[in-house]
């Protein structure tokens, strides 16, 4: 079984998370579809019984889960994309009867159906960056914040959701080996820190009668690909060791503690502000990739150095080189409980 680490910048997102799509008769020409109206059929009075949720960036790793734990649930849920083919293959109508897959031009009918909006959309940068590529990981972030916060703004108060729950990543506080960080922490001053900012920034241009959380993300340790399937083969290769120098901090939390805690912020109106996504007890690399050579049943002795990922990721493998110590203050004074405090049995229950 594999292991998927979601980097968010660190969930800056390793994984692909935006998409689009929506149901439109393929007689109507493109100069045609900026007539068609969605109606995303959620009534008022259905609206105001039960959670009714649109998510962006569903496709995603993050976001697919989240989606999963709606449904399982008694929720309604409108999946916005850029990719409605891409959609349909992970969210079968068969699987999920009744599923509404819109592209943007449904997305306005579907938020005003909708109690909340989770918004997870972001090129995701577990990739060789060139100019092009960080500005693209910038502008797909803002980008889609940006139409959801003003689709929310704009529409009438009496259907306009009522919270906004909202990616970020602990890239915010930038890189250190030696400080600790917690929501009340200052932002760094490299790139990420910088992304991490301007996405922020966007998600607060929200009206303010709709309660915002903002969940600066870890590193989102799960099942099935993402960064760390780029880095096993060097794993390997390496004898299992660490990543660079090892001393880096890895904060990390499993992909069911962040679905729990963005599903517990859309309907916990004490969760509002900045929320860390990360588990209690963050680890340096080395302990990281010790514990997942013991799941592994592998050695970890032999450090992969620098230039290997440099030579995978470029100027990317800043994220996986350079880390920082972030605690989720604000989640433990919530009361959230983390299935998976230590990355232990995180790793143990990725791995079985």
């Amino acid at each position: 079984m594999k292991m998927e680490v979601i980097c968010s910048p660190s969930s800056l997102s390793w994984t692909r998370s935006i998409s689009h799509s929506l149901h439109i008769p393929h007689s109507f020409s493109v100069g045609e579809t900026s007539r068609f109206r969605v109606s995303c059929s959620a009534s008022q009075s259905q609206k105001a019984n039960r959670m009714t949720v649109s998510v962006t960036g569903a496709t995603g790793f993050i976001g697919k889960r989240l989606v999963q734990k709606l449904h399982a649930g008694t929720n309604s849920y409108y999946v916005l994309t850029r990719s409605k083919s891409k959609a349909e293959l992970i969210f079968p109508v068969k699987n999920f009867p009744g599923i509404i897959i819109a592209e943007e031009a449904g997305w306005k009918d579907c938020i005003e159906e909708s109690n909340a909006v989770v918004n997870l959309a972001g090129m995701p940068i577990s990739t060789r960056w060139s100019a092009a590529i960080k500005k693209e990981i910038k502008e797909s972030r803002i980008r889609v914040t940006s139409k959801v916060v003003d689709l929310i703004n704009n529409s009438p108060r009496e259907v306009r959701p009522t919270v906004l729950v909202s990616a970020t990543a602990v890239g915010y506080y930038g890189t250190s080996e030696t400080l600790v960080f917690d929501e009340s922490s200052p932002s760094g001053n490299d790139y990420l820190a910088e992304v991490c900012r301007e996405w922020e920034g966007t998600a607060l241009k929200v009206d303010k009668d709709v309660r915002l959380a903002l969940i600066r993300i870890g590193v989102v340790l799960g099942e099935d690909g993402g960064a760390l399937a780029k880095m096993v083969p060097l794993f390997k290769m390496f004898a299992g060791g660490p990543l660079g120098s090892g001393k880096q901090w890895f904060s990390w939390i499993h992909v069911d503690d962040i679905v729990n805690l963005i599903y517990e912020a859309l309907s916990n109106p004490s969760y509002k502000g900045v929320i860390n996504g990360t588990a209690p007890n963050p680890v340096r690399l080395s302990e990281l990739c010790s514990q997942l050579g013991n799941a592994m049943g592998r050695p970890s002795w032999l450090p992969v150095p620098d230039f290997a990922l440099k030579a995978v990721l470029g100027e990317g493998a800043t994220v996986v080189l350079e880390g920082q110590k972030v605690l989720p203050v604000k989640a433990k004074e919530l009361g959230f409980p983390f299935k998976y405090p230590y990355v232990k049995d995180a790793l143990e229950s990725i791995l079985k």
